[in-house]
């Protein structure tokens, strides 16, 4: 690679080899601009986002990506007050080290933290260079959604204020499906901008293969019984009360094991049924991305949940990691989604609006019933979706393409308005 090659600047709080989905998607991007021939900086927290005390080096070369872990930028996920200190902490930082990053031709900045996209916006004002904002969740809607801020509040029209002011600096927003676009076009109508690109399921470690054997499911003891999981964030725009309650209804059952697999708010609910002696549900921390494709493989059904006012604030990216191996899935949410887009155009499961517990345990006696026939063929149709729609390749260049058609832009006009 020449020595002038120009710099792709990524600010990001999470990155490999944190286990956020965030930071796994954006190391892709980075390692595939190596590729393209840029020069790729990488700013992101030296701290884990889930788990503050787990370390990350300060600095280090992955994949000819150029990562510099910044101090102060996670301290957990006490409070609100909390995460917003580190957040800002964290973008003071990113946009002061930005300032002296030599050759900097675009910059790439997410939604994680919330602050990345005015931060990135003022960046790219000082340094004059072309800004692509990746929005992976909306705010302040997520705070709106889960009943953190009123719509009306000062907090809620600040963030969409700097929402607005972002999306007028950016050359290019990138938005997960057709209800974020729609969301983010109504905070400023620029349609011309907004490209709509949904994350891309891991397929390197994502293969087909059967739960059967499975040295994660040897390892954790789930024996002969059928498994019912949900892998992933356990947040508040993700409830899994439908889910637990299903559980519930169906302890008799010894065939049925209900396994959650990651963290977040919602871990709460799930460790209070296992305390009160749930027989049939485990609990197990996020699993390191080499190991996904054996843990969600060793499953014969997996969960997807979405809040009915999530839609078009965050994405359920763990329908992809489902369809990638092949298995049926039991999605807890509305119908008017992108799950509900992808169920319709192939029979790979089942939708269960939330508070329906009949029809979850329906779901789960249904799908269990079937011959393993059957659901290889719903696993097959869900494979055969990603290789056609959403696989890592396809998207992937198609994102780097948005990327480099941003820098191909030029410089931005020292009078644009």
């Amino acid at each position: 690679m020449s020595g002038k090659s120009p710099t792709l600047l990524i600010i990001t709080q999470v990155y490999v080899p944190d286990p956020a989905s965030v930071g796994q998607h954006i190391a892709d991007v980075a390692k595939e601009m190596v590729r393209r021939g840029w020069r790729v900086v990488v700013y992101t927290s030296a701290r884990g986002y889930d788990d503050p005390s787990q370390r990350y080096p300060g600095r280090e070369n992955l994949d000819g990506v150029d990562v510099q872990r910044l101090p102060l930028s996670s301290f957990g996920k006490r409070s609100i007050p909390i995460r917003l200190l580190a957040q800002a902490c964290f973008m003071v930082q990113a946009v002061v080290l930005g300032l002296f990053t030599s050759r900097l031709g675009l910059m790439l900045v997410s939604t994680s933290p919330p602050f990345a996209g005015i931060g990135g916006t003022i960046l790219s004002w000082l340094r004059r260079v072309p800004l692509v904002w990746w929005v992976m969740d909306l705010n302040p809607d997520q705070m709106v959604a889960s009943g953190k801020l009123s719509p009306r509040s000062v907090v809620a029209r600040a963030f969409d204020w700097m929402n607005r002011v972002t999306i007028r600096r950016s050359r290019a927003v990138v938005v997960t499906d057709r209800f974020m676009r729609d969301r983010v076009i109504a905070k400023l109508n620029v349609p011309e901008k907004i490209h709509v690109l949904p994350p891309w399921p891991h397929e390197d470690v994502l293969k087909a293969v059967p739960s059967r054997p499975n040295a994660f499911r040897d390892e954790h003891g789930f024996g002969e019984a059928f498994v019912v999981m949900y892998s992933g964030n356990h947040g508040i725009q993700t409830p899994l009360e439908t889910l637990l309650e299903a559980a519930r209804s169906l302890e008799a059952r010894q065939d049925l094991l209900f396994v959650f697999i990651g963290g977040g708010v919602g871990k709460q609910a799930v460790e209070k049924r296992i305390a009160e002696g749930a027989p049939n549900v485990r609990s197990l921390p996020f699993q390191p991305l080499a190991r996904i494709g054996t843990s969600l493989s060793s499953a014969d059904v997996h969960a997807v949940s979405l809040a009915d006012n999530a839609v078009g604030v965050i994405h359920p990216c763990k329908i992809y990691g489902a369809m990638a191996i092949g298995r049926p899935v039991l999605f807890f949410g509305p119908e008017s989604s992108h799950v509900g887009d992808i169920m319709r155009v192939a029979d790979i499961g089942r939708i269960i609006p939330h508070g329906n517990v009949a029809a979850a345990v329906a779901a789960i006696q249904e799908l269990k019933a079937m011959s393993e026939r059957q659901r290889e063929d719903m696993g097959k149709q869900a494979t055969c979706v990603i290789s056609g729609s959403f696989s890592a390749a396809l998207l992937l260049e198609r994102f780097c393409d948005i990327l480099s058609g941003a820098a191909a832009g030029g410089i931005y006009d020292r009078h644009e308005r």
